[in-house]
């Protein structure tokens, strides 16, 4: 099992050199933890699909530092201007077209390429550091429910990742909002850590599409994704039917009323704040799945702000 390195100086340093050399390294971000190696080396790409089982047509996000850097990798229009100023660093992705430094697996032979600029301090510190554009996919087997912690793509992929690095539990916990700039108008392809409704005030008029592709254009499009192993339903209170002798267990935005009907429980926000709720959503989920249950049911929530991106994670969940 690849060792768990707390995200300092020395192991950045170190994670560095392995992403220079080729190698992959699993790293924290603000929305979920990554599978990084060289966004420029083929073959350091390719070992990323074998780490995860994840199926070629599925493109990568290439991590970036700052904003020089993504013009490297991709043609920046003028209108991601006041996106770039205003999310980045955060939880927000950029689809532009690519330039040729960018290998065709990492785009999965598209001719656009999805970049972000991380917030979280090691991430930045490791691109920094290894002084490339980092291509990365959630840290976790392809489909699964993404990690949240280090320990998560440890019990997850084990040796798979030549370093883990430790940065705490990430703070937006669902991944980052997808923005296709090389539609007019803008295009939401993935609803994430920046509400729509913020993007919206910045840009005036964009589209929202989330539905299912025939080939996926973004990473988060196919329709099985972010699963439990246990089945998932989406179901209202009225609508939920226990069955005598199930083991049930609820995943709900506030307590419920009855609990001890459940086998277990997972409270996403005691207050009803969708933002705590997105950040406890896929640890809530990982729980849940290791109870040994019949079912999960997944009460909806409202379906605004963060609570958008939540819906879309539980309705790829239960597909």
């Amino acid at each position: 099992m690849a060792g768990i390195r707390i995200a300092d100086v020395k192991s950045i340093q170190e994670a560095a050199r392995i992403i220079r050399d080729g190698g992959l390294v699993s790293f924290p971000t603000e929305t979920v933890y990554g599978l990084g190696a060289d966004a420029g080396n083929p073959l350091a790409v390719a070992r990323i699909f074998e780490a995860k089982a994840r199926p070629r047509i599925d493109p990568l996000i290439v991590h970036v530092a700052d904003a020089d850097s993504a013009r490297r990798y991709g043609n920046i229009p003028e209108i991601a201007q006041p996106l770039i100023e205003k999310f980045w660093p955060g939880p927000l992705t950029l689809v532009v077209e690519k330039t040729a430094l960018v290998p065709p697996i990492v785009t999965a032979g598209l001719e656009t390429v999805a970049i972000r600029m991380p917030s979280h301090p090691a991430a930045l510190a490791l691109i920094r550091t290894a002084g490339c554009g980092i291509a990365a996919p959630s840290a976790n087997p392809f489909g699964y429910v993404s990690p949240t912690t280090a320990q998560h793509v440890a019990e997850q992929l084990g040796d798979k990742a030549d370093m883990i690095l430790d940065g705490g539990s990430c703070e937006v916990g669902v991944e980052s909002t997808i923005l296709s700039l090389a539609d007019s108008p803008p295009r939401i392809l993935r609803a994430g850590g920046v509400p729509i409704e913020e993007l919206s005030e910045t840009l005036g008029s964009i589209r929202v599409s989330l539905e299912i592709p025939e080939r996926p254009q973004v990473p988060g499009q196919l329709r099985r994704h972010y699963a439990t192993r246990t089945r998932l339903e989406i179901l209202d209170l009225e609508a939920e039917n226990i069955r005598e002798g199930e083991r049930t267990g609820l995943l709900a935005l506030t307590p419920p009323e009855d609990p001890g009907k459940y086998a277990a429980v997972e409270v996403l926000s005691r207050s009803g704040s969708l933002r705590e709720a997105a950040a406890n959503l896929f640890s809530a989920l990982r729980r849940l799945d290791a109870r040994s249950l019949d079912r999960i049911i997944a009460r909806p929530v409202p379906e605004r702000d963060l609570g958008i991106a939540i819906m879309d994670r539980l309705r790829r969940c239960s597909a």
